[in-house]
């Protein structure tokens, strides 16, 4: 009993905040430098990958197949800018909480995409590996 009291003053207290400014102003946010330098190192990764991939050539036998790796490659270069968007936003929206429930969704699509496509394009009648006649 005695510890529940205690939760609920400590829940109930207020809220300690930063003192304003010597001119009057609200302090300004703090602002997530570590995020921002991680997303902007995984922004100069997806950039590479980017020129990584136009330079890649592939001999398609289709227009599906064509398709397909376009859509792999795009997915591939997608993750790693969505990954230096959730840090880059981590660091600057108000409310992280929020903003990584919804943005979470992001690189768990495109990295479905690729492992979708990924697995046609290892099973389409031109690959490599194929088995078929």
């Amino acid at each position: 009993m005695i510890l529940s009291s205690l939760v609920i003053r400590v829940w109930l207290a207020p809220a300690a905040s930063p003192s304003p400014s010597p001119f009057g102003q609200p302090p300004s946010p703090a602002l997530g430098v570590p995020e921002l330098v991680i997303g902007g190192i995984l922004a100069l990764v997806g950039v590479r990958s980017l020129v990584k991939w136009m330079r890649t050539e592939f001999e398609a036998q289709s227009i599906g197949d064509h398709a397909l790796f376009l859509m792999y490659s795009a997915a591939r270069v997608g993750l790693w800018f969505a990954f230096a968007g959730f840090f880059i936003g981590f660091a600057l929206i108000d409310d992280p909480g929020r903003f990584a429930r919804w943005y979470l969704f992001v690189p768990i699509g495109l990295a479905g995409i690729q492992l979708m496509t990924g697995l046609l394009l290892s099973r389409s009648p031109g690959s490599a590996g194929s088995t078929r006649q």
